[in-house]
């Protein structure tokens, strides 16, 4: 790895720390992108393009509703845009020394909760009837686990988005993959969709149990600094 490229690494991983799968090969495409980024564009400019993907998600399932599932395609080029965006607008800042630490992170989660709740509306409508249930029950449990990130941030300072090996890339490329399999099946996103909620229900409910020893740990800690 070239000086430039640790450089550039050191720079745009300082404000979180990451555990998913991909996140060796992730950062060092991060760090090839935001060195190639227009000076034209920002980082609130990546923003919306990142909720711009999220979108084209929400439109392709529409689009497959009413005209034809390979329309469920242009999701996956939407989940690459939003992943795009998303994942160097904060880069982007700190990169060229330029962080706006609370302004980003205020905006950042604010701009992903819009985006899961165009992506949730969007397969509301592709599936319809009762399997509809199960896209309300896929925003509930991804918005869990942004509150679980909020609080652990809270308590140990440690900002991670990540729920173990998991994180929101690996999340973008399974739904991604169920997009794919549902033009080749028609009709298995709804089963699909009913296991990466039963997934993401387990990730959330050991991530909370997790979140409780640690502020239960911090909470003793405290005390006995009072007691002393």
């Amino acid at each position: 790895m070239n000086i430039r490229l640790t450089e550039t690494l050191l720079k745009i991983t300082q404000d979180r720390q990451r555990t998913n799968i991909l996140r060796g090969y992730e950062q060092k495409t991060l760090a090839y992108l935001v060195q190639r980024v227009p000076s034209w564009i920002n980082s609130d400019a990546l923003t919306v393009i990142g909720l711009m993907g999220s979108v084209i998600v929400a439109v392709s399932f529409v689009l497959a509703a009413y005209a034809s599932k390979y329309f469920l395609l242009l999701g996956i080029l939407g989940f690459f845009i939003n992943w795009l965006g998303d994942s160097l607008d904060g880069r982007l800042a700190y990169y060229r020394n330029k962080p706006r630490k609370w302004y980003g992170f205020s905006l950042d989660y604010c701009t992903d909760w819009i985006a899961i709740v165009f992506i949730g509306v969007g397969y509301i409508v592709y599936v319809g009837n009762h399997w509809e249930l199960w896209g309300f029950v896929f925003v509930i449990l991804y918005g869990w686990s942004m509150m679980i990130a909020l609080l652990r941030y809270k308590i140990t300072n440690v900002y991670t988005i990540d729920s173990g090996l998991l994180g929101p890339t690996e999340v973008r490329i399974v739904i991604s993959l169920i997009l794919a399999f549902e033009v080749a099946v028609e009709g298995s996103i709804a089963y699909s969709t009913i296991v990466a909620c039963a997934i993401l229900y387990i990730f959330n409910v050991v991530d909370f149990i997790k979140l409780l020893k640690i502020a239960d740990r911090k909470d003793k800690e405290e005390q006995t600094k009072k007691v002393a």
